[in-house]
């Protein structure tokens, strides 16, 4: 896989098709792949694919808008790609996708804590134990076979669900009250893009600057909501975290539900619509009444 994306970064440099290529180098850290921008040929050695290319690289993209970029993209990455697009941020025509079949991502943290070197099925992240779009679902070349989907899981989302409101805030009190606002997720977040965000306006202020339990949960389920629709499941907000957060509980949560009321999911096609920006008739109501 390595290999056939160096090849193909060359031939876009070399012939001039992209001006820039984004993908992933060896990180300075055990088990950590970190993102590369390769201008000239000769540096296309630098690329690498391995299960600790984690990051969605689609987050870059917005910097170089109005140039030709070639981007290494699995299957979150290209939702990602796919939602940009969507929403205004991205021109087609100046991405060139090198897609790659993803048979998972390997948590390094897990790793490291239970003091094993060699990765296994049991040391993937969670988002791609249950991923159904392993292979990119835009691409302009593919860099491998392509990867069978996974069987969604929502046993994590289901057993706070079952839970009752109060047992729901406990546990929400107890796992978000760890949050320092540091905004990590935020910055990691491909979908997060707005100018300024709702908690660093002022005008009005919406939520206080501190880490009040009022403030943190204003924060911690604005965001969620906010990313309702379009979440691509890439998990990169929980892998941020430094305080190694639930997060995507409560992304899931709002895929699942997505699902359910309005058939849809974010970033598999750039015929559709986003969710919440266009109305249907059919829809259902019974979640409204």
């Amino acid at each position: 896989m390595t290999e056939k994306i160096r090849e193909i970064a060359r031939r876009l440099l070399e012939n001039g098709e992209v001006e820039l290529v984004i993908g992933f180098e060896k990180g300075t850290i055990p088990l950590k792949s970190r993102p590369v921008f390769i201008e000239k040929p000769e540096e296309v050695e630098k690329l690498i694919w391995d299960g600790f290319c984690e990051n969605n690289l689609a987050t870059y993209l917005r910097r170089y808008r109005g140039r030709k970029v070639g981007i290494v993209a699995k299957g979150c990455d290209s939702r990602a790609i796919v939602n940009l697009i969507v929403e205004g941020q991205l021109n087609r025509e100046d991405v060139y996708i090198i897609g790659v079949p993803c048979t998972g991502m390997y948590d390094r943290r897990k790793m490291i804590r239970d003091g094993k070197e060699e990765p296994s099925e049991d040391y993937l992240f969670l988002n791609c134990k249950t991923c159904p779009y392993p292979t990119p679902v835009l691409y302009d070349e593919l860099a491998g076979e392509e990867v069978s989907p996974r069987d969604r899981d929502y046993s994590d989302v289901e057993t706070i669900e079952k839970m009752s409101s109060d047992e729901r805030w406990e546990w929400f009190q107890r796992e978000f009250s760890r949050c320092i606002r540091c905004y990590a997720c935020r910055e990691a977040c491909p979908m997060c893009f707005c100018e300024f965000c709702f908690v660093d306006e002022n005008r009005p202020e919406w939520v206080e600057g501190g880490i009040h339990p009022s403030d943190l949960g204003f924060w911690n389920l604005g965001r969620a909501f906010h990313l309702a629709g379009r979440c691509v499941e890439c998990g990169a907000c929980e892998r941020a975290c430094p305080m190694e957060l639930p997060l995507m509980v409560l992304n899931r949560k709002m895929v699942k539900d997505v699902k359910e009321i309005f058939d849809y999911e974010a970033g598999v096609s750039l015929d559709e619509k986003p969710v919440l920006g266009t109305f249907n008739p059919e829809d259902r109501e019974d979640f409204i009444l």
